[in-house]
């Protein structure tokens, strides 16, 4: 099943990520490896981050590591509570989901409001934030941008600008929203795009780094069409 095989992923990371939690007396961070055990801690945490662990939950966790890290006969059978982990994992999730569904209404209400914006049929914001001159893409058109794509709380999980490196791709071929989005756009220029979960990733995002029922912000460049 799918979902206990990413629950297993889960639960896995998330013990192993529990080891560090007393970061007081975890060596400095200096050398290339210690950087990269580090660089791991980090990127487990993002993919156990819908489960809003408490203190003592975490402490439980940590309890489990170390009796399976020393060997110790389990207080309990791990195997036979997989689904009571499943269950709570659905609802933490679904928990979370519902509140970025309502956030991510109350931010596009106010994004549709500022100078400069408009909010299109399908529910997006838009707002040209620098006009372009040249030629204006259709859906069916292969584009070369450069973009920023941020949570609402001003977490970026992705940037071209950050690589260095403009994105080519075809127009029809991504979200929904950038679809819509940027064929408004003409090269040369810059926009805003709000998008909703419905245009964007939906209900199941894209772990680890675009929660469920997220709400996007875009800032979007268009360089170029590229001709077949």
């Amino acid at each position: 099943m799918k979902q206990l095989t990413l629950l297993a992923t889960l639960v896995c990371s998330l013990t192993f990520a529990a080891c560090s939690a007393d970061a007081a007396k975890a060596p400095e961070v200096t050398t290339d490896e210690q950087k990269a055990f580090y660089s791991l801690g980090v990127l487990m945490s993002q993919q156990i981050e819908g489960f809003t662990l408490s203190p003592e939950e975490l402490a439980l966790v940590q309890r489990g590591l170390a009796d399976g890290i020393n060997k110790a006969k389990p207080v309990v059978d791990p195997e036979a509570h997989q689904m009571k982990l499943q269950e709570i994992a659905q609802m933490r999730f679904k928990a979370a989901a519902d509140k970025a569904a309502a956030a991510g209404v109350e931010f596009l209400d106010k994004a549709s409001k500022e100078a400069g914006a408009s909010k299109t049929t399908s529910g997006m914001v838009i707002k040209h934030t620098r006009e372009g001159t040249g030629a204006q893409p259709a859906a069916t058109d292969q584009v070369k941008v450069h973009y920023e794509g941020r949570l609402i709380d001003g977490k970026v999980f992705d940037s071209s600008i950050k690589r260095g490196e403009p994105a080519t791709f075809p127009l029809n071929g991504v979200i929904p929203c950038w679809t819509e989005g940027v064929q408004t756009m003409k090269v040369g220029g810059k926009a805003q795009l709000v998008c909703p979960a419905n245009l964007a990733y939906g209900p199941n995002g894209s772990p680890p780094s675009i929660p469920g029922q997220a709400t996007l912000v875009f800032d979007v460049e268009l360089l170029d069409i590229i001709k077949q």
